[in-house]
């Protein structure tokens, strides 16, 4: 087993050893990143022939991993937008306005997230204080007027009829038209990572829009049969190289249901362990759609990875098909990092850098849409950040094992999810707002 990827480095130690007066060629393809985590985004428009010139990031373990692995790239003093004012920005960019090619964030998107709706029938959204970075991410807009911007969330930014985010982003873009001369025109993208080669199946949503208005719409899919596509890259394509009979004990679940792992097989949930599933081989142990899907979510060695989350509860997946938690360098393929990237931090904060970036070949796949639509550059050429494939050699599903006896007792006829708005956690909360 790769050891793992964590490093210790002072970030004003590697920030002193850089140049801070950097003359950039305005006829570069220059690149301004806000939120920029551990740079997947950024990683991927490098590969597609953008120019970091500026990375806006608050977390210190992400500042430290881009020291790390790209101690070119300047990072903004404060790394805090909401500290960093518009006029200070353009100055460190070193840009005047209408000079910088492009402009990419994606924002916290814990305000808008699908899991939190889940859990609690809601979630935050304009509401929750970290939704600010949207105003933040347009104040940005208007000081540097990039030619290009694009900006990444999750679905739940446009789900179950809540547009509110999308609806301040395109208001405000149609502000900064009318103040500025400038035409941008919000193109929404909803796209599923593995539709375009990456092995894990992630959807989001991305507005791009220019300066000029300038058209840009997704090429159709470029994966998935039923895309009419390639067959999909898989799990086994992006970390097979990475497969040992035994691994570290640090890689091994815990808590109340990490014995259970076991009994279900690859690509499963705790679905498996539904009454409807009895007559397949599962126990009924669970009520069908009770839990949130990646409880107990294991990777299929021959399907995309499920979607790699931030912030994994002890039993929250995908865990690897030999029962084990992933390690950090399959994270980090499985979302396409570069093979040579290092992280920096505990193993919880790269778990959080890694969930939280957008996949490196996908960005790589959108800065060359973004060059041949909008800047019209005949550009032809392959991902270079998509792991090869490794089908020929893919092993058989690996066996499972009876449920243990300590779960047992859970066996009942259990009842499927009432439906939304009506489980337990939805009636308690509308109990306490008539207690209100």
């Amino acid at each position: 087993m790769a050891l793992e990827a964590f490093e210790k480095i002072d970030v004003m130690e590697l920030a002193a050893k850089k140049t801070l007066n950097i003359d950039f060629d305005c006829s570069q393809k220059t690149a301004v990143s806000l939120f920029t985590g551990a740079g997947g985004l950024d990683l991927g428009l490098e590969m597609a022939g953008f120019i970091p010139v500026l990375c806006v990031e608050v977390d210190n373990d992400a500042r430290k991993t881009l020291l790390l692995n790209r101690p070119k790239w300047r990072l903004s003093r404060p790394g805090d937008i909401h500290h960093l004012t518009p006029a200070e920005l353009i100055k460190q960019v070193s840009l005047k306005p209408r000079q910088l090619t492009l402009l990419s964030g994606g924002p916290p998107c814990q305000p808008f997230s699908k899991s939190a709706y889940w859990l609690t029938g809601d979630s935050g959204r304009l509401r929750d204080p970290r939704a600010r970075t949207l105003n933040a991410y347009l104040d940005v807009v208007e000081k540097l007027l990039p030619h290009v911007l694009i900006f990444e969330n999750v679905l739940g930014f446009s789900y179950n009829g809540k547009e509110e985010g999308l609806n301040l982003l395109e208001f405000g873009l149609r502000a900064i038209n009318r103040r500025n001369n400038s035409n941008y025109v919000a193109r929404i993208c909803k796209i599923d990572a593995a539709d375009y080669g990456v092995p894990q199946h992630r959807d989001r949503i991305f507005l791009i829009a220019s300066i000029d208005g300038d058209a840009f719409n997704i090429p159709p899919a470029t994966h998935g049969k039923r895309n009419g596509g390639e067959e999909y890259l898989t799990a086994w394509d992006a970390i097979g190289q990475l497969y040992e009979d035994e691994w570290p004990d640090k890689l091994a679940p815990t808590g109340k249901w990490a014995a259970l792992l076991q009994s279900i097989p690859e690509g499963r949930n705790y679905l498996w362990h539904t009454p409807r599933n009895v007559q397949y081989g599962g126990v009924p142990l669970f009520g069908w759609r009770t839990r949130y899907w990646s409880f107990l979510l294991k990777l299929s060695k021959n399907k995309p990875s499920w979607t790699i989350q931030a912030a994994p509860g002890p039993a929250t997946g995908p865990f690897h098909w030999q029962n084990r938690l992933l390690s950090i360098e399959e994270l980090s393929r499985l979302q396409t990092f570069p093979f040579s990237f290092r992280f920096s931090g505990s193993r919880r904060s790269v778990q959080r850098q890694i969930g939280n970036a957008v996949p490196s070949a996908l960005a790589e796949f959108l800065g060359l849409e973004i060059r041949r639509q909008i800047l019209k550059e005949p550009i032809h050429r392959d991902l270079q950040l998509l792991p090869k494939r490794m089908r020929s050699v893919c092993p058989d599903p690996e066996p499972i094992a009876p449920v243990p006896r300590q779960y047992l007792s859970l066996i009942d006829n259990h009842a499927d999810h009432p439906g939304t708005g009506l489980g337990p956690a939805a009636v308690r909360r509308q109990s306490t707002d008539v207690l209100r």
